[in-house]
């Protein structure tokens, strides 16, 4: 084994292809740091290119950009709170208030010394595991894998947020969301309203720009300022080591925990990323900072959502099942130089599974000086006003969604969600367990259905099953004792006595959203009859918890109702700008609403110099035809001009 590494660290020093490997690695911080594209976008630029180069400088190229992703990402997660994956959200949520307190640079800082030491860690484990990864990764069968998804959508509902009802409903919803388009199991389209748009689905990015990234540029465009107002200092980093190292022990727990959750196909990083998280939460004495900017939770979301990158590689090159949608492209890759993944390859071609694992290791060392290197001027970037950055940042982010399908449609939803985000933000629902939950509907219903059709119900009591399920269990359990004794203890309130809704959420919107959610989830427990039994399984799962706790949820708003609306005039006021750019993009087409809209957010809300403003937003809007023609894009041209 030792031979075999030597050799591929030997090849992998070789000039070309060191060079393929670091300018991969560039693509993929940039692409990072771009909210929506990320690692696929990096990897799909990159694809055309490969082939002009021998099959270990091209797979290095790939491998250099997707290891760093989730290190870049973290820029975007912390500065504007819109993860640029799924697997991120921990790190958007606590980093992101961080960096409104001003303390951006001490939250980056943790962050990438965590991704840094998840990457070596799951390269060090891979390296060692490499012979015996193929069992390892077999002894999983389809219902702990079902199980290992509903861990990590329970740990997203119940560790953000005081109000368990609320955390539980985002989660039905984000899988409600989830099972729209085709069923896996039968020959039946759910919930598309005889739209051709929605025969696919919705689109990961969308759904993860429209929940956070929209949602966040809305509040931050009204309150006027930077991201951040509190002075900031950028040159000190002693604080940010100082956290790290007392840290250690946690990001390397969470590593292990990345590493493992990396061997699941298509479910890896977003669970493991909170199951970690949730780790972190139950580790810490004092669990009031989470939520609120908790630099325990960036270590524990950054050393896990990196170690998967190595890991997700393992279903790939073993079985042919892609751990994500870059591994799938990496897998597409293989093939077209001739490699033919599965167990054997282990045996066959050992050279090109140690050049993973250095590739890995070296990008995550050289990514996270890098990201180092340009944290002080980024940092720098919260104390601009936020409407010069939200210019170019809606604009990539519509670019980002509309890469889905090259349609209306996406920029539509995309918008659409950012509403919805919006409303859940303050309205007091978690937005992280709806996005956790969408991603991992598609796999739970595949696991789902597979293990009904194999095992019946007797899954239930297989002891693997029963052994993941008591992480949810227990927990559950513990928690109901607490407050029964609270309950009991006179003079004490319990969780039941608390105000439901926290003083900063608007009560009005909570009871909007409620009732909003509530009509959902009707609709869809009528619709859902008219379905193929097989069809009907995963929509259960959202709509019969569902919906009881969106009503509950109604009951409750209504008891507690006030009439503050008028707080979020302002914030409203800007969202109905966006939708009214939407409909112009779709009459008129891209360039004149573009110009309008940029102009907005200068000369009204960033209150820039008229001729400043036409120079940066010359700029910004060249940019982004430039991205339009990279990225093989024709830009919406417009149903009007169209017709005529």
């Amino acid at each position: 084994m030792l031979e075999h590494a030597l050799t591929a660290l030997d090849a992998l020093f070789d000039p070309l292809r060191l060079a393929a490997l670091f300018a991969g690695m560039i693509v993929g911080m940039v692409f990072g740091m771009l909210p929506g594209l990320g690692g696929v976008a990096a990897v799909s630029i990159l694809l055309p290119f490969i082939y002009y180069l021998d099959d270990y400088s091209g797979l290095a190229m790939l491998l250099g950009a997707v290891s760093v992703v989730y290190t870049s990402d973290t820029i975007t997660s912390v500065l504007l709170g819109a993860p640029g994956s799924p697997a991120s959200a921990p790190t958007a949520i606590e980093g992101h208030a961080l960096a409104k307190q001003g303390q951006a640079a001490r939250a980056l800082g943790v962050g990438f010394l965590a991704s840094m030491v998840g990457g070596l860690v799951g390269a060090l484990i891979l390296f060692l595991a490499i012979p015996i990864a193929g069992p390892i990764v077999l002894m999983l069968s389809t219902p702990e894998l079902f199980m290992f998804a509903l861990v990590g959508l329970f740990f997203a509902s119940s560790m953000i947020g005081k109000d368990l009802a609320k955390g539980l409903a985002a989660a039905c919803l984000g899988v409600l969301l989830g099972v729209v388009g085709p069923a896996q199991a039968a020959a039946d389209f759910r919930f598309t309203f005889g739209q051709v748009y929605l025969l696919d689905g919705f689109s990961l990015t969308i759904v993860a720009l429209g929940l956070f990234g929209v949602a966040e540029v809305i509040s931050m465009l009204a309150a006027g300022g930077g991201i951040s107002h509190e002075r900031m200092e950028v040159v000190r980093w002693g604080e940010g080591f100082r956290d790290f190292w007392r840290n250690k022990w946690l990001v390397l727990r969470a590593a292990f925990i990345g590493v493992l959750g990396g061997f699941v196909p298509a479910v890896g990083a977003s669970a493991s990323t909170w199951v970690a998280y949730g780790h972190a939460i139950r580790s810490t004495k004092d669990k009031s900072k989470f939520g609120k900017g908790e630099i325990r939770g960036i270590a524990a979301s950054e050393g896990a959502n990196n170690a998967t990158v190595i890991s997700d590689l393992v279903p790939t090159v073993l079985f042919s099942v892609p751990g994500g949608p870059a591994a799938a492209i990496f897998l597409g890759a293989l093939f077209s130089f001739g490699y033919y993944p599965g167990p054997r390859m282990i045996n066959q071609n050992p050279d090109l599974m140690f050049l993973i694992v250095w590739s890995v290791a070296l990008t995550s060392v050289v990514g996270a000086a890098l990201c180092f290197a340009i944290t002080p001027a980024l940092a720098r970037l919260t104390r601009i006003p936020f409407a010069i950055i939200a210019a170019p940042l809606v604009l990539i982010m519509v670019i980002g969604a509309y890469q889905s399908t090259s349609t209306m449609g996406d920029i539509f939803m995309l918008f659409t969600l950012g509403a919805l985000g919006w409303l859940m933000k303050h309205g007091g629902w978690p937005r992280a367990p709806a996005l956790v939950g969408f991603v991992l509907s598609g796999p739970m219903e595949q696991y789902f259905w597979l293990t009904n059709q194999i095992h019946g119900w007797s899954w239930l009591t297989r002891p693997g099953v029963l052994l993941i399920a008591s992480v949810i269990v227990i927990p559950l359990i513990l928690s109901t004792i607490r407050w029964l004794r609270t309950r009991r203890t006179p003079g004490e309130e319990g969780p039941g006595d608390e105000d439901a809704t926290p003083p900063e959420s608007n009560r009005g919107i909570a009871l909007v959203l409620a009732v909003t959610c509530s009509a959902m989830f009707s609709y869809a427990l009528w619709e859902m009859f008219s379905f193929n039994p097989a069809s009907r399984l995963m929509p259960s799962l959202a709509i019969v918890p569902g919906l009881p706790l969106a009503l509950w949820l109604v009951i409750r708003g209504v008891r507690e109702y006030e009439n503050d609306f008028a707080r979020d005039a302002g914030e409203l006021t800007v969202l109905a700008v966006l939708i009214g750019y939407t409909i112009a993009v779709w009459a008129i087409g891209l360039s004149i609403p573009t110009v309008a809209l940029i102009a907005y957010m200068l000369l009204y809300r960033a209150r820039m110099r008229p001729w400043t403003a036409a120079i940066y937003g010359m700029f910004v809007f060249g940019i982004v035809r430039i991205l339009f023609d990279l990225l093989r894009g024709d830009a919406p041209v417009g149903a009007l001009i169209a017709l005529s």
